[in-house]
């Protein structure tokens, strides 16, 4: 339930800064500023306008710090309700004592999450403009970002808002015809009716469709570089990295302990795990290594099987080939700066992309090729690329389907016309569940509890 009280929290990181904000939403927001800040104009605060003065404790009039708050009268807000915002120096202990101010002068601490939740109980973004607000913070790539803030702007919302009004168009035609049964007119079901509802679920499939996409640019995805000793996994990672992140020495098993780092690839977020390399060794430390590098291969989302182009295939690869097994792997025939030596056993049936981590040739390739296998074709940094990334929405999208699938044979299978509203009724409901419409309350509770407090 929706308490119109008045919230206040630090909308900053915790730390010192150049900058520290406090943020306040509520009724009281302007009453609360006003009996703690001392502009140094006459004017007082103004809807949308910049103050200067002195934030002081109304208890004993000591100066806390000096300031600038901004007073925003809802509902031109980012909540729709007064906000006050105080911007003062950076620093844990100053931000905390006006907050302290804030609360003792009658706001309440506010909830994880609870401005962005206000601003979408208030109407002014839907639930998935909301989620967007996190992405955006946590992208960690261009391409992440532009996604995140494609679904923040409504781009996501209009594409699943054709959705609905071509449900909702069917729902009333058939309501309708429910109503008025002396209508002769089920020719016109037939090509009407099922005239919307085929855009409706052309849209459907195409954003489910697109979810593998929309989650590896949101999410990340987990890259493991695996092979045998003295073949170049280090170098690719640091080749990869563009930075020397892992030792490289021609002796065999250097890299005993795993190595993570994320990376940037074409857009995509990528965490890359250097193992240690795959071969029998009576050395403890190596073999547990090698334990917990095989143990990875079978959590990644795509395996880089380095291979010595200049060498034989030896059992050593060949076992690492097996541990593999079913996994999504790209070989990479490291060393084309020497002779190609490498035939490939027909077991071998990845792609293979040929680079030298000496001289970068093939990298680019071996970069589009990771992409690629996650992306399929896609073209990540296009300002129109809009996806479903998050699997709540694409699991709510496949009940719409399944019911507007339901909804369409049954039409055409003639079935009892009274019927027919119920999987319409239940195709509403579950776009309802992406955009916030019909989402439960614990549902809505789980998810603004993964923000951080000030936002």
């Amino acid at each position: 339930m929706y308490v119109r009280d008045t919230i206040a929290a630090i909308s900053t990181a915790i730390g010192e800064g150049g900058i520290g904000i406090v943020r306040i939403s509520g009724p009281a927001s302007l009453p609360i500023a006003s009996s703690i800040f001392r502009a140094k104009s006459n004017g007082g605060l103004k809807s949308h306008r910049f103050s200067y003065g002195d934030v002081v404790n109304p208890g004993n009039g000591d100066l806390v710090d000096e300031a600038m708050v901004v007073y925003m009268k809802g509902p031109n807000s980012y909540t729709r309700e007064d906000v006050v915002e105080i911007q003062c120096h950076g620093g844990t202990l100053v931000v905390s004592r006006i907050l302290s101010l804030v609360l003792t002068e009658g706001a309440r601490l506010a909830e994880p999450g609870e401005f962005t939740k206000r601003a979408f109980l208030n109407g002014r973004i839907d639930l998935v403009q909301a989620e967007a607000v996190m992405d955006v913070i946590s992208s960690r790539t261009d391409a992440s970002l532009a996604l995140a803030q494609h679904q923040r702007e409504g781009l996501l919302s209009r594409r699943i808002t054709t959705v609905k009004e071509g449900i909702v168009y069917a729902l009333a035609y058939v309501e309708a015809l429910i109503d008025f049964p002396e209508d002769d007119v089920d020719v016109a079901v037939e090509t009407d009716v099922l005239g919307k509802v085929a855009p409706a679920l052309a849209e459907l499939e195409a954003l489910i469709e697109g979810f593998d996409e929309g989650r590896v640019l949101r999410e990340g995805v987990s890259v493991v570089i695996s092979g045998k000793p003295n073949v170049g996994k280090s170098s690719l990672l640091n080749t990869l990295l563009k930075e020397k992140r892992a030792i490289v020495t021609s002796v065999p098993g250097t890299t005993r302990d795993l190595i993570e780092e994320v990376v940037n690839i074409n857009g995509l977020p990528v965490k890359l795990l250097d193992t240690a390399g795959i071969r029998e060794s009576e050395d403890q430390v190596e073999q547990e290594g090698v334990r917990l590098s095989l143990d990875r291969i079978p959590k990644a989302d795509l395996v880089l099987f380095v291979i010595d182009g200049s060498s034989e295939f030896g059992e050593d690869d060949a076992a690492i080939l097996g541990a593999i097994g079913n996994k999504s792997y790209i070989v990479v025939r490291n060393k084309a700066d020497l002779q190609v030596n490498a035939v490939l056993p027909e077991a071998c049936s990845g792609p293979v992309v040929a680079i030298s981590t000496l001289t970068g040739d093939g990298v680019p390739e071996l970069r589009n090729a990771i992409t690629n296998a996650f992306m399929h074709g896609h073209a990540i940094d296009g300002r129109e690329f809009v996806a479903v990334s998050k699997a709540r929405h694409r699991d709510a999208l496949l009940k719409a389907l399944t019911s507007l699938q339901s909804f369409v044979a049954n039409l055409e299978a003639g079935v009892n016309m009274e019927l027919l509203p119920v999987d319409l009724r239940d195709a509403l409901d579950a776009v309802g569940e992406v955009t916030g419409e019909t989402t439960a309350d614990d549902v809505l509770d789980r998810i603004f509890s993964s923000f951080c407090i000030g936002k």
